[in-house]
């Protein structure tokens, strides 16, 4: 079958098809693709920030790059620590993962470091 075959074949039986039904069909297909795409980039953002929801008893745990909170981390570490210690202080801004609580810190996979005492 060539391919001239196989396109007069596909418009004959797209031919056979409402106009109404075949519209309907295209719609939903795409806002069902556009839907979907959505979801995946808003997954994608929240991955780039560092966005970790805690589904406990409070609303939210955000890890941020951008604002202070209870602990801080490094990006490429495995302990956290509370800003007063020195071990924060030697962590650059741009590594910098804050935490609103020590366990959102833990959840997130870092351990609390052994040198730095909590406040």
């Amino acid at each position: 079958m060539t391919i001239a075959e196989t396109r007069e074949k596909c418009k004959s039986l797209i031919g056979k098809i409402p106009r109404d039904v075949l519209i309907i069909s295209i719609l939903i297909l795409a806002s069902s693709l556009s839907f979907g795409l959505g979801y995946l980039a808003g997954l994608d953002a929240r991955e780039a920030n560092n966005l970790t929801i805690d589904n406990g008893p409070s609303v939210f745990q955000i890890a941020s790059t951008t604002a202070e909170g209870q602990v801080v981390a490094s990006k490429s570490g495995t302990k956290y620590y509370f800003p007063t210690c020195s071990g924060a202080e030697r962590i650059s801004d741009t590594n910098k993962v804050w935490f609103v609580s020590a366990p959102a810190a833990e959840k997130a996979g870092y351990t609390r470091a052994t040198n730095c005492e909590g406040p």
